[in-house]
């Protein structure tokens, strides 16, 4: 039996000759067809959905073609042109199948279909049957998930049924109840199509949503400034290029508010509402010295002075502008915010101030600085050993010579001679002269240099790993303790007086608080001793190393007696080992 026999047997019921027997209805449980073949075409790529063999779409398709009528290719694809969102078109195209067994399957049980008996007049009490009605033809309608798309599949009539015809489509659309976004023009050339049967088409378009956009902040300053110095070609360093302090005039806006948008709604197909989320406002960064503006839309600077993200918000510092010396002019200087001054700070007196010290001099011997922020030094530390320098962030000095150095992160210069230094972080001596000669250089991860020592093999002292700023806290304090119990020695052999019993007071208290501070320092090294944050993190890395250079990591003494260049000294599992 050929093919054409087989299907004509199987849609409209007929008695094949060899096989006497009734034919059954055909069976609705048909083969799925598989998974979208993605077919690539000019700019898209556009998933073709492979019909199995036995698909009641492929049955309908060869019924339709031995009524005489031609047909394309037969070819189901969701996105001819490319134009849809690419996520849409994939999520459906798993949708799709489902639909068309449910849809093709049905119109085929109809075209299998069969008249009722009726009376021969022939012969009375028996019957004939009639052929099938005809089936006009049959818009279907395949609508996304979201609703935002619905396309079109068109049965074709059977048994000389009524083609498709525009009032046919829309009477079928209105039923389904698809009147938002209708494709007008692909409603107009349908009907007179030649790919109108077997063949998706987007025939109504929705309205996406469009979610709100979340407020924003332009803001003028960084939040974090880049405490980095970079050497040029010639291997030096511009200490006057750092540029911490970030000037502000009161008045002056700091950041700017961009407000959220509010959600544009979208349309289904079937005109029903997509709802939008509106954007989500976020509040202005207000620290100290800082005002949101009448409107709202700004942060502006109360007063005057340096603009800093303290993590929280922008904060606005006073800044105290030196432009000479500080000298007898001037006095100590105790500021709460920054200081920027013009010239040196002279031996004998003190700066202190709780944000960043900004000096385009010297520290003269005999000075001390305490900064809470970062210290700059454009032309570098000469002391006289007893000259004392403190920095809660970074320092940055041309030179330093012949002075203690206490910093809680790192610390960057072009030579140290004589220095004792004591850092939590990084010392860099890898720019200009790059020499480390003299004193002792204590650094909690790595120290960098080109030369360490001299070749008159003078005793250089280079710690690593450890806690030094606790070890420099700990010793300051044992000092004071030391200094203060020897002058209540000596008050206390002094006559009766008001004024002895109240220096005594004074003195106890003072000496109270530093044994408490002391106590707790000891304590905390006691419990870390022999213990490391990073057991491999203190390292030495030099150019030229020369003998006269010791090497320490707790009680463990590594003496050099050779020159030695390309240098590297780290500590390995709590042990020192040279490369």
């Amino acid at each position: 039996m050929s093919i054409k026999e087989k299907v004509a047997a199987f849609l409209l019921g007929l008695k094949q000759a060899k096989e006497p027997a009734r034919e059954q209805e055909p069976s609705l449980e048909y083969p799925e067809p598989d998974p979208p073949k993605t077919v690539v075409g000019k700019g898209f790529s556009a998933p073709v959905i492979e019909i199995a063999e036995g698909h009641p779409i492929g049955l309908l398709y060869e019924l339709y073609r031995q009524e005489g009528n031609s047909l394309p290719a037969l070819r189901l694809c969701l996105d001819e042109d490319g134009a849809l969102p690419q996520e849409a078109v994939q999520r459906e195209s798993g949708r799709i199948p489902t639909f068309l067994s449910t849809v093709c399957g049905k119109r085929l049980k109809e075209a299998n279909g069969k008249a009722p008996k009726k009376a021969s007049k022939g012969q009375p009490g028996e019957g004939q049957e009639d052929a099938p009605p005809p089936l006009d033809a049959l818009p279907r309608f395949f609508l996304s998930a979201d609703k935002l798309y619905a396309w079109v599949l068109v049965l074709p009539p059977v048994r000389g049924g009524a083609p498709l015809s525009r009032e046919m489509l829309s009477r079928a659309m209105e039923q389904e109840g698809i009147v938002y976004g209708i494709e007008t023009q692909t409603v107009d050339r349908l009907p007179h199509d030649g790919r109108r049967y077997f063949h998706l088409f987007l025939i109504a378009r929705g309205k996406p949503a469009f979610d709100g956009k979340n407020g924003n902040i332009i803001e003028h300053f960084p939040r974090e400034v880049e405490r980095i110095l970079k050497a040029d070609e010639f291997n030096q360093v511009d200490y006057t290029a750092l540029n911490l302090i970030h000037n502000v005039k009161q008045g002056e806006e700091i950041c700017r508010l961009i407000l959220p948008t509010e959600g544009e709604p979208g349309r289904t197909v079937l005109d029903q509402e997509i709802p939008a989320k509106g954007g989500q406002a976020v509040p202005l960064p207000k620290g100290q010295n800082t005002e949101i503006s009448e409107d709202g839309a700004s942060l502006i600077a109360s007063i005057a002075g340096h603009v800093e993200y303290s993590g929280r918000g922008f904060q606005v510092k006073p800044v105290m502008d030196i432009p000479g010396n500080v000298d007898f002019s001037t006095g100590d200087i105790n500021f709460l915010g920054d200081v920027n001054i013009a010239g040196d700070v002279l031996s004998g007196f003190t700066v202190w101030a709780m944000g960043n010290v900004h000096v385009d001099g010297v520290l003269e011997a005999g000075s001390a600085v305490e900064a809470g922020g970062d210290l700059v030094v454009v032309k570098g530390i000469w002391g006289d050993g007893t000259t004392v320098i403190r920095s809660h962030r970074s320092v940055f000095s041309k030179y330093i010579e012949n002075s203690t150095i206490h910093v809680q992160e790192n610390l960057q210069a072009d030579c140290i001679v004589n220095g004792n230094v004591y850092c939590d972080g990084e010392v860099q001596v890898n720019t200009g002269r790059g020499v480390i000669m003299g004193g002792r250089i204590w650094a909690a991860k790595r120290i960098l240099a080109k030369t360490v020592g001299s070749p008159a093999e003078c005793r250089n002292l280079i710690e690593l790993s450890g806690k030094p700023c606790t070890h420099f806290e700990r010793a300051l304090l044992r000092k004071e303790v030391k200094e203060l119990s020897a002058e209540l020695e000596k008050l206390e052999s002094q006559p009766e007086s008001q004024v002895k019993t109240s220096l005594l007071q004074k003195i106890q208290a003072r000496i109270s608080v530093a044994e408490l501070k002391l106590k707790h320092l000891e304590n905390e090294l006691a419990q870390e001793k022999g213990v490391l944050d990073d057991p491999d993190g203190g390292r030495l890395e030099c150019g030229v190393a020369y003998p006269g250079t010791e090497i320490v990591f707790e009680r463990e003494v590594v003496r050099l007696r050779n020159e030695s260049r390309q240098f590297v000294a780290t500590v390995v599992n709590g042990e020192i080992v040279l490369m």
